[in-house]
């Protein structure tokens, strides 16, 4: 016996990601890939043309250092800094962001009502923004739509809680008037219209909504869309939409702060609102600063002064006691060095009894003075030793006018402090200021027309390629000879391209029109054609273990061509000298004759029903070796005529006559004639349909015949795409791709 010889291949390893395969489908459905790409590409334009543009505005703010700067001495600088507090970025950006500065704006600005014309869907505001004046409202006489320029101004706008959210109308009703409704109004008693400058108010089951226009400019029957939304809400998405960033390098002290919308008017206006309110919070905070450190010294100062002047007193004295005394370098020495520790001291107290009057005990700014003040006791200690070594007379002098002095020094350091307190108190002086106001924006920022068309094309394609293969992978059927033998287990016998001219030849067969058309006939150098060549060569060798001549032809599902294949094939098989009898089987759809340009008359229904002789039936083709055997009339029913003896009888008798009778039979899953016919023959193909036809079909086919006896020689992949299908040797030897090369025999 001689083998087979199915087109078998090696394998793929299941765990191997076939790249090929993919790009195979995504050029097979480069027209999918392509319409979902060009609407992409459509929305993207109606998008970059239709959405309404976003404006944005920004402002600058300075942070400095401290809020005044100390003039004087040291200890004036040390006293100043009870109130001189560092500004952090990072702190500052937080308070910028907090609901204490854009609430405020919120509540100036009146962010919380929302008042603005009711424009046509999609293309409505489109057309208004390239309007100047005022329009006719409606849409054909419908509705209100506002298609100008068209402005309504609220001032107030106060409704329950219940109705924050619900949109309300107001229908322009001309002369200054207009009506409110809304179906948040339903059950609302008193009247509805009001005038622009008066509040009107509405009784509701929920609660009175007060309603005060200051100003409209529209035509009568426009409307408007007025809703208040909930303040703590406009406040939060506010804050999520500030954009704050320290400018240039670290620490730098500078913040710009931007804000989009699509009101360039009132997105500059809430800027600079916001930009405000932050200046304005932090010299409260500064002036309350001051205030409570001034409470602080106009307290200390009357103590202080008391201690000076009871010092003053001591001193003199001493003086009249003593008379005029004179001490010598060492003392003065000595005396200067007591003075000025004893100053730092009383400044460090008096700063450790502000900063405990404002934090708790373990604050580390607390800790740091105990530590100060525990070095300069030391110091003064170290002073104290050295006005003992002195006379006694000097020793006194030298207390006394130590007392004097440092006395005088701090109530002199701590009077100027209250002056600048007093003054950073009512002159309004903040450690924040804004260096750039928000102008209003010219230009938009969004969208970027280009940008968005790119991004709707590449994401268009991709969702394309996801289409295409999710697609292929639910719906789609086998495109290539490793499918079929590795899910089904079948041999390929031959797989057969798509011919660009047998499109024409199936519009004629369609047509019924006259003559010959046959792809193997018109154009005999078609890979298609070489295709079924091969098949005729394998046919061969499988014939020869086939107990008959009779080759029949089936197929899973209609439409899977093989009709196409076994007229061809007949056509190839009658020219290489052997005598060809082509049957059409399916008596239900078959067409063959159509091929021929021949009618069904006289056929296969009539031999078998006894109506005609089968050498009548048999009809003469023009192609060498060639006869036919039609349908005849459809018959009411198939099944039986072709599960008769007749039928059996039929085939012997012709099987005798040719050498090869091929029978041409309906689709196997459709109807149960070709589980009938595939019996009677020798060697049985099944025709797939690149792309269409599915594993599963393939296999249960297989089923269905194998239940009855027959066992399928291999499978016919028709149809199948030049530019798809990849059946890979594996290793090294790469892949093979399945395309049609053209071979035809060179002119002379």
């Amino acid at each position: 016996m001689k083998p087979d010889l199915p087109m078998t291949l090696p394998q793929m390893t299941s765990n191997e990601v076939d790249l090929g395969a993919y790009l195979d489908t995504i050029l097979e459905s480069r027209r999918l890939v392509a319409a979902i790409a060009a609407a992409f590409i459509v929305l993207g334009v109606l998008y970059a043309v239709l959405a309404p543009p976003v404006y944005r505005a920004d402002i600058m703010l300075q942070v400095e250092d401290s809020t005044d700067g100390a003039a004087g001495g040291n200890l004036v600088a040390n006293v100043s800094s009870l109130f001189q507090v560092k500004s952090v970025t990072a702190g500052e950006i937080e308070i910028l962001r907090s609901r204490l500065v854009v609430a405020t704006a919120v509540d100036k600005l009146r962010l919380y009502i929302d008042a603005d014309p009711v424009r046509f869907p999609l293309i409505g505001d489109w057309i208004a923004r390239r309007q100047r004046g005022l329009s006719t409202p409606g849409l054909m006489g419908m509705g209100g739509y506002a298609w100008g320029a068209e402005r309504i101004a609220v001032e107030r706008f106060d409704v329950p809680r219940a109705l924050e959210e619900l949109p309300f109308r107001v229908v322009a009703l001309g002369n200054g008037r207009y009506r409110l409704d809304g179906k948040a109004l339903d059950g609302a008693t008193g009247p509805r219209e009001g005038a622009v400058g008066q509040t009107l108010i509405v009784p509701t089951p929920d609660g009175a909504v007060a309603l005060h226009v200051t100003a409209m400019e529209a035509r009568a029957g426009a409307e408007f869309e007025v809703v208040r939304h909930s303040r703590n809400g406009i406040v939060e998405s506010i804050q999520k939409q500030l954009d704050i960033q320290e400018k240039g390098k670290q620490q730098s002290g500078v913040i710009g702060v931007r804000l989009e919308g699509t009101d360039p008017d009132l997105t500059a206006r809430t800027m600079n609102e916001i930009g405000a309110e932050y200046v304005r919070q932090n010299v409260d905070r500064k002036s309350a600063e001051a205030a409570k450190s001034l409470e602080f010294l106009d307290g200390e100062l009357p103590k202080l002064k008391a201690t000076l002047e009871r010092a003053e007193a001591r001193f003199n004295d001493y003086r009249r006691a003593h008379g005029v005394i004179d001490v010598s370098d060492e003392a003065r020495l000595t005396l200067q060095y007591a003075v000025d520790a004893q100053t730092q001291l009383l400044g460090l107290e008096q700063k450790r009894s502000d900063l405990n009057s404002r934090f708790a005990a373990n604050h580390p700014s607390i800790g740091t003075i105990d530590e100060q003040i525990g070095a300069l006791r030391r110091v003064l200690g170290d002073v104290d030793k050295r006005i003992r070594k002195l006379p006694a007379v000097e020793q006194e002098v030298v207390r006394l006018r130590r007392d004097v002095q440092v006395n005088n020094e701090l109530y002199l350091a701590l009077l100027q402090s209250a002056q600048q307190l007093s003054l950073l108190k009512a002159g309004k002086v903040g450690s924040v200021r804004v260096v750039d106001e928000a102008v209003q924006p010219e230009l938009p920022v969004k969208p970027v027309a280009w940008l968005v068309v790119a991004v709707s094309a590449v994401v268009g394609l991709f969702v394309g390629m996801i289409a295409a293969i999710v697609r292929d992978r639910m719906f789609g059927g086998i495109t290539d000879v490793d499918e079929i033998e590795r899910y089904v287990g079948m041999s390929v016998y031959a797989t057969i391209p798509s011919a660009q001219p047998q499109r024409e030849l199936t519009r004629q067969v369609s047509a019924k029109a006259a003559g010959t058309h046959l792809l193997a006939i018109t154009h005999p150098h078609e890979p298609a054609v070489e295709s079924l060549r091969s098949l005729r060569t394998a046919l061969q060798f499988a014939m020869i273990d086939a107990p008959n001549n009779i080759v029949f032809v089936t197929g899973p599902t209609p439409g899977v061509g093989k009709s196409f294949i076994s007229a061809n094939f007949s056509a190839l098989i009658a020219s290489a000298g052997k005598r060809v009898l082509l049957i059409d089987g399916d008596l239900r759809r078959g067409y063959l004759n159509q091929y021929f340009g021949r009618t069904r008359e006289r056929g296969v229904s009539d031999v078998l029903a006894g109506t005609c002789k089968l050498a009548s039936a048999i009809h003469r083709t023009p192609i060498d070796n060639l006869d036919f055997l039609s349908t005849g009339a459809l018959p009411p029913n198939p099944s039986e005529l072709l599960h008769s003896p007749a039928m059996a009888a039929l085939l012997a008798e012709v099987s005798a006559q040719y050498d090869v009778v091929l029978l041409d039979g309906p689709p196997a899953l459709a109807v149960s004639d070709a589980v009938i016919l595939a019996p009677l023959a020798g060697i049985t193909f099944v025709v797939a349909r690149a792309g269409r036809t599915r594993a599963g079909e393939l296999a249960e086919i297989q089923r269905r015949l194998e239940q009855n006896g027959v066992n399928v020689k291999g499978v016919l992949l028709n149809y199948l795409n030049p530019r798809s299908g990849r059946q890979s040797y594996g290793g090294k030897y790469g892949s093979y791709r399945y395309v049609a090369y053209e071979y035809a025999p060179a002119k002379h």
